[in-house]
């Protein structure tokens, strides 16, 4: 365990505690106190730290994803594991509100090709996140959410291209995993940058 921990750059004590949890699978029994561990023991200990501590997953949902990945599962399906576990709770909505909020989205959806379910927690968290603007009165944010959704088709082909360049498949669903909660890290970044430079454009002085 200790050369495990060198090779993967975490701490035996973190090591033991995501054993305990079911996070990572046990090593190959060699004596009473003694395990082997292999490369992919590195690999798993690596991806778990990235949705630990950069993609901001708590242990529950980390190991509800995991399983995803050692399952039979297809990309497809471990990446709505992966979605689900990352859309948490909506706020409670109006009715009148759910009603139109689903109404907005409903159009997008057919207009992009997107499958559109009421008990999709994607589709839950977007009715929430619309609902929550109207109510704030910024309609001008609504006006652009055709602009957001071409933007989310464009993220999409990518994200797509960067799975099916993975080869095997336990490399795509774990790249399936690793684009959705990473990918959201990244765009969230480069939005800011690119929201910082728009606005030096259009405000600085000279």
């Amino acid at each position: 365990m200790a050369e495990l921990s060198a090779e993967s750059g975490v701490p035996v004590a973190t090591i033991k505690y995501y054993l305990r949890e079911g996070l990572l699978p046990a090593g190959e029994r060699t004596s009473p106190n003694q395990a082997r561990y292999g490369e992919e023991h590195v690999r798993r200990l690596k991806l778990i730290r990235a949705l630990v501590e950069v993609g901001g997953l708590s242990v529950v949902t980390v190991r509800e994803v995991v399983a995803a990945v050692d399952s039979d599962r297809t990309a497809y399906n471990v990446l709505g594991v992966a979605q689900r576990a990352l859309s948490g709770s909506a706020a409670e909505v109006p009715e009148g509100d759910r009603e139109w909020a689903t109404g907005l989205l409903g159009e997008v959806a057919r207009e992009h090709g997107w499958k559109f379910g009421a008990d999709d927690p994607v589709v839950e968290l977007l009715v929430g996140t619309v609902s929550t603007i109207r109510a704030l009165g910024h309609q001008a944010l609504l006006d652009q959410i055709g602009r957001y959704a071409e933007i989310a088709d464009r993220i999409a082909e990518a994200d797509l291209d960067t799975v099916e360049s993975a080869g095997s498949m336990d490399r795509i669903v774990e790249a399936a995993v690793v684009g959705t909660v990473l990918g959201d890290r990244l765009f969230e970044g480069f939005r800011r940058l690119a929201q910082a430079a728009e606005t030096a454009r259009r405000y600085s002085e000279g």
